[in-house]
């Protein structure tokens, strides 16, 4: 049997991943010291934060991890906290060299699809649209961050079922990640009950935070809840993501409609695009297979013509969400439909925009093309 090596040790828990940075433990530099004496191995790590909450997930896929090496008769995982300067190389490294917070999304090599998803007025169903969006996106294997901009309402962390607050580095944010998914609200820095009582400035500098000073790593697609409306938030998404796209999501009753062809046509000013329509609540399906049309009926392609009309361009209708308990019960529970009920006519439909948005190829607006001038 051959002996056993710290390189060997090493190499293993090359295989151990931070359950929020989604990084390996190696990589992270996480790792302070690997001691064998005979088939007894001590593992030393140095965690980003005393009390790391996941603490007990790194030192059981430690224990797993190098128990699995041949020889190896006993693992023991020694915590330890990093240093100020440990904590200062990380945010370095984990900015790609750059000291400072810069929104990783405008750089001209980010490939992150990002989209923004508003209302014309509350009570649509926007975050639970969000949500499930995030969830099955990740579910095939995309990278997905959810930023919970609706400062005055948010609800994402529950609807997502988040369990563990963010950590945080000094300077930098690591978001806590649920159903797969990259999460960071305002709810989550407020005590409960507390209300936010801000105004524009503040609401500005929220989102900044949320976007520079997160460590987001290397998203596929960014998803942002909007509040309702063309208000501060609004405007603020569009100064510090340009490149960010619009879905609009309104009811089949014509009052929300007209007020989300508003929204929309917003983009017109703030140079975004707008991808597409969801009409959400758009029936309830009875026992006998008929459609009973509790809100009415051709909201959602009303505002496809008034915002195709208006910006110049198809702006389709993605999908007509039903009315479905499963799908209510799953926001207040944290359990995404399109997860705890995938055959369910609302996870269908959901699942049907998550199929177009992943398929839908990044432009190359912003990007870097490696051409230089001669």
């Amino acid at each position: 049997m051959p002996a056993l090596t710290e390189h060997a040790v090493r190499s293993q828990l090359e295989k151990v991943i931070d359950p929020e940075i989604r990084q390996p433990i190696t990589h992270l530099d996480m790792v302070r010291s690997v001691t064998i004496a005979g088939g007894a191995v001590v593992v030393g790590i140095d965690l980003t934060t005393a009390g790391c909450p996941l603490q007990d997930t790194i030192t059981r896929d430690v224990t797993a991890q190098v128990a699995s090496l041949d020889g190896v008769t006993s693992v023991e995982v020694a915590m330890g906290v990093m240093t100020d300067e440990q904590k200062r190389d990380l945010r370095t490294k984990l900015r790609g060299g750059t000291p400072e917070p810069v929104i990783p999304f405008t750089q001209p090599g980010s490939l992150t699809r990002v989209y923004a998803i508003t209302s014309g007025k509350g009570g649509v169903g926007k975050s639970s649209v969000t949500a499930n969006l995030a969830v099955a996106l990740a579910a095939r294997g995309l990278k997905v961050g959810v930023v919970d901009a609706d400062i005055y309402g948010f609800s994402i962390p529950r609807m997502l079922g988040v369990e563990h607050p963010p950590t945080k580095l000094d300077d930098m944010i690591v978001p806590p990640v649920a159903k797969g998914v990259k999460v960071i609200s305002i709810g989550m820095f407020t005590a409960p009950g507390t209300p936010v009582v801000w105004r524009g400035p503040m609401l500005h500098r929220a989102m900044q935070q949320f976007l520079g000073d997160v460590f987001w790593g290397d998203l596929d697609v960014l998803l942002l809840d909007l509040p309702p409306g063309t208000g501060d938030i609004a405007i603020t998404v569009a100064q510090l993501l340009p490149n960010s796209e619009i879905l609009v999501v309104t009811t089949p009753q014509v009052a929300a409609a007209e007020v989300a062809q508003r929204a929309g046509i917003l983009s017109s000013q703030t140079r975004q695009h707008v991808v597409g329509v969801i009409e959400n609540m758009s029936h309830l399906e009875q026992p006998d297979g008929t459609r009973l049309e509790i809100f009415g009926s051709g909201g959602g392609d009303q505002v496809c013509r008034d915002l195709t009309v208006g910006l110049g361009y198809e702006v389709p209708l993605l999908a007509r969400i039903p009315l479905d308990i499963a799908l209510r019960a799953g926001g207040d529970t944290g359990e995404p439909v399109v997860l705890a009920d995938p055959d369910s006519a609302a996870a269908r439909a959901l699942l049907q925009v998550a199929d177009h948005l992943a398929s839908r190829a990044r432009g190359l607006a912003g990007r870097s093309l490696n051409i230089t001038p001669r």
